[in-house]
């Protein structure tokens, strides 16, 4: 296809009204299609079933060391569960604690503790050493700017690269204010964009030099284990890299089960270095006596190990893939060559990014919202949910049946083209209704 710029105005107008014709009838089909959330579909739900009955009798529930997973006891998360994180994320058992379904709630805690107490004895309490400061790297998780936000915390926007975050930046950033505490990371198939960060910028992150002794790198690892394809990403590991740099406190790193089990009752943890890890759970006595041990059980004994899980995984990715590759090929066919949007093609995670010309992000999600389809709100992947340029859309392929999902990407294709031809032509499409 000839890229819409090379058009003469007339043809541009004259591809916007085709266009048109076919958004309204797409309108009259009274669809209810979403795109909006990366969850899993029932269908990958159905894989961990048999975990729903794998705890049978109250045998089971009786460790080794004599401790009955029924009642109170081991803050930390029981050991079988904290090596089958370790595993997973190539780190030391003593270096991990296990918490319920969510690290979105460990990642809130964490912050949350550096606010009232700091993040170790010797450090005074964030909010009491003045505004405290994040950088985010943007596109970016939606739910981790809503932690900062619902803290009070200012957001920085970093770019991000199809390597990381722009690591120049950061590094001027970090090195100047003392009141920057923190990063946020999704450093394998990050969300929005499914770029994994290269091993350049994990060196460089855990070598920060920061002007705050009390810095912290939140690395929300949700996908360590979600490749699409046998042959996955490979990320460096950060603790190794900062305990190389002389800097083993630096990080917090997180991740879950949420999309490998059950996203609402799956188990999660933290993993830190043991001065870290000895600091959180001094303050976790006051909040807990312990999470789900009987979640933890049943996930160990349903897993068996990081094999078990990667295995499950493949799973997974069987259903998943064929989703990701039918919109990709659906856009390259609908979009390819146009010259008006772009968008990456991601080897494992959950999201597509999609880029379009600027100032058409938020027509495009009306459109698709009018024509009965759903997406994530324009801004989520920006601080405040504020997209400076109004050109980021991130699109979720995971929930709806392929076929909707097809019909879904069609509709969205359709929905571009029209936002971008009312950008070039200076003249709106006709109303859906005319």
């Amino acid at each position: 296809m000839k890229p819409y710029s090379s058009l003469a105005p007339e043809q541009q107008y004259s591809e916007l009204i085709k266009e048109h014709k076919k958004y309204v009838r797409l309108c009259s089909m009274g669809l209810a299609l979403d795109m909006s959330r990366g969850k899993p579909d029932r269908d990958q739900l159905n894989l961990s079933e048999e975990m729903l009955g794998i705890l049978n009798s109250s045998e089971q529930c009786i460790l080794e060391s004599g401790l009955d997973c029924r009642n109170y006891g081991l803050l930390d998360g029981i050991p079988a569960a904290k090596k089958l994180f370790a595993d997973i994320l190539d780190l030391p058992e003593e270096n991990i604690i296990v918490g319920g379904n969510s690290s979105l709630n460990l990642m809130y805690d964490a912050v949350a503790r550096a606010l009232i107490y700091g993040v170790l004895p010797e450090y005074e309490p964030w909010m009491k050493q003045g505004e405290v400061k994040f950088l985010c790297p943007c596109p970016g998780y939606d739910r981790h700017f809503g932690i900062c936000q619902s803290l009070g915390i200012e957001m920085i926007r970093v770019p991000m690269t199809m390597t990381g975050p722009d690591m120049d930046k950061v590094e001027k950033l970090v090195a100047s204010d003392p009141m920057i505490k923190g990063i946020w990371c999704v450093p394998k198939y990050s969300n929005p964009m499914g770029v994994t960060y290269s091993d350049e910028t994990v060196r460089r992150l855990a070598s920060l030099e920061t002007a705050a002794p009390d810095f912290r790198i939140f690395w929300d690892d949700a996908y360590a284990v979600h490749d699409l394809y046998d042959e996955g990403d490979k990320l460096l590991n950060i603790k190794v890299e900062a305990e190389k740099a002389g800097k083993p406190d630096i990080v917090y790193i997180f991740t879950s089960t949420s999309k490998i089990s059950f996203p609402g009752s799956g188990i999660s943890c933290i993993a830190a270095s043991m001065k870290n890890v000895k600091y959180i759970k001094s303050i976790m006595t006051y909040q807990t006596i312990g999470c789900d041990k009987l979640n933890m059980l049943r996930h160990v004994l349903y897993f068996k190990d990081a094999d078990g899980v990667r295995t499950h995984m493949k799973r997974h990715a069987a259903l998943l893939r064929p989703k990701f590759e039918a919109v990709l090929e659906i856009f390259e066919h609908e979009l390819g060559g146009l010259g008006v949007c772009e968008w990456t093609k991601p080897r494992g995670g959950y999201f597509i990014n999609f880029d379009i010309t600027t100032g058409s992000a938020r027509r495009v999600f009306e459109l698709c919202w009018d024509a009965g389809v759903r997406l994530t709100s324009v801004g989520a992947t920006y601080p405040y949910g504020n997209d400076p340029h109004d050109r980021n859309l991130r699109i979720a392929p995971s929930y709806p049946p392929i076929e909707e999902l097809k019909t879904a990407a069609k509709v969205f294709c359709t929905c571009v083209k029209i936002a971008a031809l009312e950008r070039l032509t200076g003249a709106p499409a006709p109303a859906a209704k005319d």
